[in-house]
Parts: C-alpha cells; sequence; structure tokens
C-alpha cells in the first residue's frame, strides 16, 4: 500500500507510530550477499562523524559562495548567469572532491588535517580571484583549483589506480584547462572553463565501473551534503541582510524582509525537514552507494545549491527597493532558482525511490508560470506571492506526511511473503516510511 503517491509505506509502521523517521534505524548484520565494498545496505562500518577539520574547511566556502553570489550580483544577464555557473563548478567540485577524500578515509590524523587545511587555502585563493575571474585574476582561479587538485591526489596517492580516475582528470586535465583559460580573452575562457567543468562533471560517469569498489561511509556523506546547502542557504539570510541594512526600514522594507525571510525558510523546510533524511536513508540502503553518491548528492546538490546562490542574488535585488517593479532577470533569479530548486527534489526522488515527487513538481510549474507576470509588477508582490507559494506548498507537504503516518499504523500487519494491501505503488513491498517527501 503507497502512501499519498511520495513515499512508500513498508514495514516499518512501528517508526511511525513511535515519531522516529526510518532513516535513523541502521541495518543489522554483515555486508549483503554479491555486492561489492561500499555497495550493500548493511551497516558494516561504524558511524563515520564529520570531524573539525571539515567543518573549518566549510569556512572558506562560505566564503566561496558568497564571491560566486556576489558575482552574479553584478551580472545577471544569461551570459552572466553562464559564466557564474561556470566559475561556480570548480568550486564546488573542489569541495566534493575533499568530501569524498574524508568520507573513505580517516582523516582525523595530523597528515590529512594539514592536508584538508591545504584545500582550504587554495579554495581561499579560488575565493578571491573570483570577482575578478574574467578580468586579470583568470590564473589565479585556475592554479588555485590545480593545486587542489594536486593537493587531494596526494593524499589519495596510496591507492593503486587513484591517478586513472576522478582525481587523476583534475589533476591532468580540468586543472590544466583553467589555467589555460585564464590566459585567454573572455569569450574564448567562458567556452574552455565550460570544457573543463563538463570533465570534472563526467569523471565519476566515465570512470563509474572503477569506482564501484570505493566503500563509502553513508551517514557521512549526506552530512556533509547537507552542510553544504546550509551554506549556500546562509547567503539567502545574508542577501536579505545585507540589502536590508543599507536602507530605510518603513513597512514596505520590513515587510519584504519577512516575505523573503520566509521563502528563505520554506526553502529549509523542503530540505531539512522532508529530504534529508530520506536522503541518508536511500543512500544506506542502495544497492550502489556509488551511484546514489554520485547521482542524489555530486549532481543533485549542485543544482540545489545554484538554485539557492540564485535566490539570494534575487533577495539582493528586491529587498532593497520593494516599491520598483523587477526586470526578467531579477525575476528569472528569484522564480527560476526557487522553480530550479523545486524541481530537483523531483529529479532526487526519481533517483531515489523511481516515484514522482508530484507537489513539487506541480509548485515548480506555478512558480514558473507566475514568472512572466512578475516582471511588471513590484518587488514586494513577487516576494508575497513567492512565501504565499512555498507556504501552501509546505502546508500540503505536512499533511501528506500525516497521512502516510495514519495509514502506516492502520495497515494490518501482513504475514511474510504475503500480497501487500491496496494498489502497488510501483517500489519494491516493504520499503519503509521515510521522514516525509522527498
Amino acid at each position: 500500500m503507497s502512501t499519498t503517491g511520495e513515499l512508500p509505506v513498508g514495514a516499518e509502521e512501528s517508526a511511525v507510530r513511535t515519531g522516529e523517521r526510518s532513516e535513523r534505524r541502521r541495518p543489522e548484520g554483515g555486508r549483503s550477499e554479491g555486492k561489492r565494498p561500499g555497495e550493500g545496505t548493511a551497516g558494516e562500518a561504524p558511524e563515520k562523524r564529520v570531524t573539525w577539520a571539515e567543518l573549518y574547511f566549510d569556512l572558506i566556502f562560505v566564503f566561496a559562495i558568497t564571491q560566486v553570489s556576489g558575482l552574479l550580483h553584478h551580472r545577471h544577464d544569461p551570459l552572466g548567469i553562464v559564466q557564474a555557473l561556470v566559475v561556480f563548478v570548480p568550486v564546488y567540485w573542489c569541495w566534493v572532491g575533499t568530501t569524498v577524500q574524508a568520507n573513505i578515509r580517516d582523516v582525523d590524523t595530523a597528515r590529512d588535517r594539514l592536508g584538508i587545511l591545504a584545500v582550504g587555502f587554495t579554495g581561499l585563493v579560488m575565493a578571491l580571484a573570483v570577482p575578478g575571474a574574467y578580468g586579470n585574476r583568470g590564473v589565479l582561479l585556475g592554479a588555485g583549483y590545480w593545486a587542489a587538485r594536486v593537493v587531494l591526489l596526494l593524499l589519495l596517492v596510496r591507492i593503486p589506480g587513484v591517478w586513472r580516475g576522478p582525481y587523476g582528470v583534475g589533476v591532468l586535465v580540468s586543472g590544466p584547462l583553467l589555467v589555460a583559460g585564464g590566459l585567454l580573452p573572455e569569450g574564448p575562457r567562458v567556452w574552455l572553463w565550460a570544457l573543463a567543468a563538463l570533465c570534472d562533471l563526467s569523471g565519476p560517469v566515465v570512470f563509474r565501473r572503477k569506482l564501484a569498489a570505493v566503500a563509502y561511509h553513508p551517514s557521512h556523506m549526506p552530512e556533509r551534503f547537507a552542510l553544504f546547502l546550509l551554506v549556500a542557504l546562509g547567503e539567502s539570510i545574508v542577501g536579505i541582510g545585507a540589502s536590508a541594512a543599507a536602507v530605510r526600514l518603513d513597512a514596505a522594507e520590513l515587510v519584504a524582509v519577512t516575505a523573503a525571510f520566509t521563502i528563505s525558510a520554506g526553502l529549509w523546510w523542503q530540505y531539512f525537514v522532508f529530504a534529508a533524511d530520506a536522503m541518508r536513508h536511500a543512500v544506506t540502503v542502495a544497492d550502489s552507494r556509488r551511484d546514489m553518491v554520485r547521482r542524489v548528492f555530486q549532481y543533485g546538490h549542485l543544482a540545489l545549491a545554484a538554485a539557492v546562490i540564485a535566490v539570494a542574488v534575487g533577495f539582493g535585488e528586491t529587498v532593497a527597493d520593494p516599491r520598483r517593479a523587477l526586470g526578467a532577470a531579477s525575476v528569472g533569479l528569484l522564480y527560476g532558482g526557487c522553480g530550479l530548486y523545486l524541481l530537483t527534489f523531483g529529479y532526487t526522488r526519481w533517483m531515489m525511490f523511481r516515484s514522482v515527487a508530484t507537489t513539487r513538481i506541480v509548485a515548480a510549474a506555478v512558480v514558473l508560470a507566475l514568472a512572466p507576470a512578475m516582471v511588471r509588477w513590484p518587488a514586494l508582490a513577487a516576494l508575497v506571492t513567492l512565501a504565499v507559494v512555498l507556504v501552501v506548498l509546505n502546508v500540503v507537504e505536512h499533511r501528506r506526511v500525516n497521512a502516510a503516518a495514519v495509514a502506516a499504523v492502520a495497515e494490518p500487519a501482513r504475514e511474510p511473503g504475503a500480497e501487500p494491501v491496496g494498489e502497488p505503488s510501483g517500489e519494491a513491498v516493504g520499503d519503509p516510511v521515510v521522514g516525509g517527501p522527498v
């Protein structure tokens, strides 16, 4: 028997009765028969926690995201969006490379702490180069990224064949391309940097078989990517506060601040209340953790973070002067970013559970359909309208979760091997109730 169409209901009704999310319950026993290391669903390794070095490392990327946001704020026409995205990918991929390295190794040692700090310094160099990435700091950006990939490769150099994988691609291909692009004029630079980004992003797909032997810690990876998204959401708060602090706060500005904060909180709610635990569950029980990490975390969170940055820049364009009409570019950032954020959950849900995120896709369609009308409306009306859509979405999602929990408790117990009650959901019988829509 399915839930409201968002997540399957299965055998863990007791988790619903006690109010516990099923993702927090770890499978017991040894590695599943016939699975490669890192691909099983069983808890074969102790839970891995995020280290203090990783958290300190994240502080550098708080600054880096702020710099990318500033670049997009400076120019947010279609070309400016492409330029900002092309710069954001190496910043993000540098963070991803460090996170994967910390996931598969014990990094709570002096050597690895120093390695993480070294990569953090290269991230700081990259962040300093972002404002002038298409000016005289292009080589600095490329050199910072190349240095980061060299350090990461050296940290993993004892692993046989590490050169013939994504880390080798960073050192031998994308790093040199970024440095070479920094020597070119703006137009060719964008194209060469886009090629470098494509090489990095395609690495996990090209070397998919080689990565099959990697043993990922399922609890550490979701926590790290959730923290990165939290850093991006922090930029939305900066976008609100920095704009409001520089103007006279009359009634219109205060309403704009309230609406913008509601939007930011609504985006946070969608991920951290409805999605984060389900993502943890999905990677824990996945037949192929390698594929789940690649699709949901490495790729899915790139879109989520980019969408939040776009919304943050949109706040900067609306909160400061809520009475003026917005242009197409500002609406594109605010509404387009929100629409992309919600649509990405449709992608991640399908990757995890092969089910359709109906409510979020509908909400994204509503947001994108409203965007053309918002071009001529005052910024305040655009903010309030978007806030209302997100509040309604969260209320609907909350009710669906409650209805699914009630249905799970009410469903009569079935004997092992019995046919499921109700219409089939298209997903495996016995899948647990997972903390809400994803």
